[in-house]
């Protein structure tokens, strides 16, 4: 019924005829306002995008190009990821800003490098390195390229480059395509460190070193008769002058975790590159005038293989900055000339007044530094820290060398100039205390709260935030996984780096993995952290992302970024950073970016420049977090054959 009917009624017709044409005049006003606002939104577009065209955010040297080989069987490895544009800023903001009307104004292209930069390490580069002093072997240290000399091209895998051997088998064998480096295999051959096997194409590293021809895990086994490696008190080690790293890569299966070392040179080619290769943690470095880029009281054990460093040289600051980065009660090892001397003396063509005095100058240093001589028999001299400096404060003779440092902090390592003192351990209040404070064994010193929160040495960190960032990491990680199938596969990914890792969650998470994680704690952070992720049984470096890393192309297989690029925004060009990310990283390898929405909208144009399969996704607590996930995959591409190049 009508009177039953809510909606409006007209009954008059001169009010039916009022309406009717104040409709068409609406209509054709609206008409008019529409097609004027398209033809402006038109002309604005067409504007923007000559605009655009005309002019480049980077435009690439291409003097360096080459073609490339394109393995296009292969299917991206981060698959359906659902990002929804929907998001815009938090509340308290001015202005908001939908994704979906984001769009970078810059075209990026960074075409393939020249097959001569395929294993550039642009800090360690060997032309620029003769430009140093060669006092103290500064020359070998990091010098890095002025920003006018930074490649805008992405550096080429070599032809025939394969995906290496998954762990364990990698721990022994590793394709030639990847490092093509024989000279090894004749240098080293009555040693055991590497051998070509032909048939296969592949390397095959035996385990051997020059002081243990008869391979790492004998070695290894007459050093835990002399100290326990088995109760979980060693985790962390360091190996100077680590050859291809075979110390490091027996200890992992005794849960021993090493970084290993090496400088770049061309007496001993390619080592750190072998190392990696192996899936075996390692950097290229050089003990010479500045600290090694770990803090102080690091490691549990520190190891020299005949490595040729001057120990006692120098008024033994090398022996200094070992002392530095080894943790209270931490022990050093030394085989090798001079040790054991009287036996090898002849073989090492030196003399016995020579060696003599060697090992006494290196005898006295360790003395200086309060070290006890804990043993040595045969190859092997082992000598270890005091826990705390109570005696050695109160044993120094006044003006006794070295002094105790006190200008600098102990836990800066990054650029920092070696002194000749000894770094002094934090104070205790009785002669059986820790300096620092007691760890625990592994593996229960990854979750346990590292004595650094306890103590409130490490400025803003509580213990309640230690804990909450584990929880924190392990759900993220969790959510990585249900987006990404190949990083919740195990054995998918060996060689990890996490660019900035903050307290070190992202790698405890990955505990269980067959995987070791390189946390790296800039130089730029507000918090230096990296001594708690070493109190935690993990490892890390310290590092400037502005400059490259000090590793050849290709040695990562997956590369996490939690904030990074918000970090050095106005420091360096993000197009640099994600440079450096894409030399480092090996075809196929996976990338996560965490940041703003509006800074990986722009690293996701730059990503896509790489040729990387990049998507959006949204925060593991929903769309309306501007903090937003990017997944990347770097495709497999190489260099061409040469015969391809003479073309």
């Amino acid at each position: 019924m009508a009177g039953n009917n809510s909606s409006p009624t007209y009954n008059s017709a001169k009010t039916k005829s009022s309406f009717n044409g104040y409709f068409k005049k609406s209509k054709l006003f609206y008409s008019a306002l529409v097609t004027l606002l398209c033809s402006f939104s038109y002309f604005v577009g067409v504007y923007q995008n000559t605009h655009s065209n005309g002019t480049t955010s980077t435009i690439s040297n291409t003097k360096n190009c080459l073609p490339i080989k394109t393995q296009t069987s292969l299917e991206p490895i981060v698959t359906n990821l659902d990002f929804s544009r929907r998001h815009s800023g938090d509340e308290d903001e001015k202005s908001s800003t939908t994704v979906s009307d984001m769009v970078s104004e810059n075209v990026y292209d960074f075409p393939p490098c020249d097959i001569k930069y395929s294993e550039y390490t642009p800090c360690e580069d060997l032309k620029r390195s003769l430009q140093f002093s060669r006092d103290k072997l500064i020359y070998k240290e990091r010098h890095c390229p002025e920003k006018n000399e930074l490649l805008k091209c992405r550096i080429p895998a070599p032809y025939g480059y394969k995906k290496p051997f998954a762990w364990p088998q990698s721990r022994d064998y590793a394709w030639f395509a990847n490092a093509p480096h024989k000279h090894l295999t004749v240098e080293k051959a009555g040693q055991n460190w590497i051998r070509y096997e032909a048939e296969e194409d592949r390397f095959r590293f035996p385990g051997g070193g020059t002081m243990f021809p008869n391979g790492a895990d004998k070695y290894i086994d007459d050093i835990g008769k002399l100290i326990n490696l088995k109760d979980g008190s060693i985790r962390t080690a360091i190996d100077t002058g680590c050859g291809v790293a075979s110390w490091g890569a027996y200890l992992l299966s005794r849960d021993i975790l090493t970084v290993s070392f090496a400088p770049k040179d061309t007496n001993h080619e390619a080592q750190v590159q072998f190392v990696l290769e192996r899936g075996v943690p390692a950097l290229i470095g050089i003990l010479a005038s500045i600290r090694l880029p770990y803090p102080s009281r690091a490691f549990d054990m520190a190891h020299c293989s005949r490595c040729l460093i001057p120990w006692g040289k120098n008024d033994g600051q090398y022996l200094m900055e070992v002392d530095r980065i080894l943790r209270p009660g931490g022990y050093w090892i030394l085989s090798g000339p001079p040790i054991n001397w009287r036996k090898y003396w002849k073989g090492w063509k030196r003399t016995r007044e020579d060696l003599n005095s060697e090992q006494s100058e290196i005898e006295a240093v360790a003395k200086s530094l309060c070290w006890k001589k804990f043993a040595e028999n045969g190859d092997i001299a082992i000598w270890q820290k005091p826990f705390n400096h109570i005696q050695c404060r109160s044993n120094r003779k006044l003006g006794q060398n070295p002094s105790f440092c006190e200008a600098q902090d102990p836990d800066k390592a990054w650029y920092t100039k070696l002194e000749t003192c000894l770094t002094p351990l934090p104070n205790v209040s009785a002669e059986t205390d820790i300096a620092g404070g007691k760890l625990e064994k592994w593996p229960e010193r990854l979750t346990a709260t590292p004595p650094r929160i306890t103590s409130g040495s490490t400025n803003g960190i509580t213990e309640k935030m230690f804990k909450e960032d584990t929880h924190l990491w392990n759900k993220r990680i969790a959510y990585y996984k249900t987006k990404n199938f190949e990083l919740k596969t195990k054995g998918r990914y060996r060689n990890v780096l996490d660019m900035n890792a903050h307290l070190g969650g992202f790698a405890a998470a990955l505990y269980d993995f067959p995987l070791w994680v390189m946390n790296v704690v800039p130089n730029e952070a507000k918090i230096n952290s990296l001594g708690v992720i070493y109190e935690r049984g993990l490892i890390g470096t310290y590092q400037n992302w502005c400059e490259a890393m000090s590793s050849y192309p290709r040695t990562y297989d997956f590369i996490h970024a939690d904030s990074v690029l918000s970090l050095y925004k106005n420091r360096c060009e993000m197009e640099d950073i994600l440079l450096e990310m894409d030399r480092i990283l090996r075809p196929e390898g996976g990338v996560i970016f965490r940041d703003d929405v509006d800074v990986l909208l722009k690293a996701k144009s730059i990503a896509d420049a790489l040729k990387w399969n990049t998507q959006l996704l949204d925060h593991e607590d929903g769309p309306l977090i501007r903090e937003k996930i990017l997944f990347g995959v770097k495709t497999y591409w190489t260099a061409p054959a040469a015969h391809e190049v003479s073309l």
